[in-house]
């Protein structure tokens, strides 16, 4: 059985959907294996890279940081792994999500009074830069506060 062609990292970054230098700093970080090198110093991937470059980014995309993909890939390859394992860190993620997307939600109603004070100004100040100026804008904990 022959083996498979060796891939340049260009072919792996077409192949994968990410950049050249998203490809090298995976590497760096550990989540894919640095390859061997041509006698020149050009990288020689192994087929094996792609899948994981997808799984990486799909991980990516639903949220996921890169120490959480590096467990993630660690559990894949740990034959032990439950699902729920995998589960419990996948609800982490939505917890989060929702934490967020309710600070979000906080962000853009304070940015809706801001705007709406604009269009209401009496004044030639405006609101929007005043209410920013001020410490306690409604806007969030003022950072000199304890706990902050």
């Amino acid at each position: 059985m022959k083996s498979p062609k060796p891939l340049s990292i260009g072919q792996v970054s077409r192949q994968a959907g990410v950049a050249i230098e998203t490809v090298r700093f995976y590497e760096r970080q550990g989540l894919i294996a640095e390859p061997a090198r041509k006698a020149s110093g050009y990288r020689q991937y192994t087929d094996d890279v792609v899948p994981r470059l997808l799984f990486i980014k799909r991980a990516k995309d639903l949220g996921f940081s890169l120490s959480e993909v590096a467990e993630f890939l660690a559990l894949r390859a740990d034959s032990s792994t439950t699902c729920d394992e995998v589960r419990r860190s996948a609800s982490e993620k939505i917890e989060e999500i929702v934490r967020k997307m309710g600070d979000l939600d906080r962000m853009k109603n304070a940015l809706v009074e801001l705007v709406n004070a604009c269009d209401e100004r009496t004044s030639s100040e405006c609101p929007f830069l005043v209410a920013l100026a001020k410490q306690d804008a409604g806007l969030g904990e003022d950072p000199s506060s304890p706990g902050s």
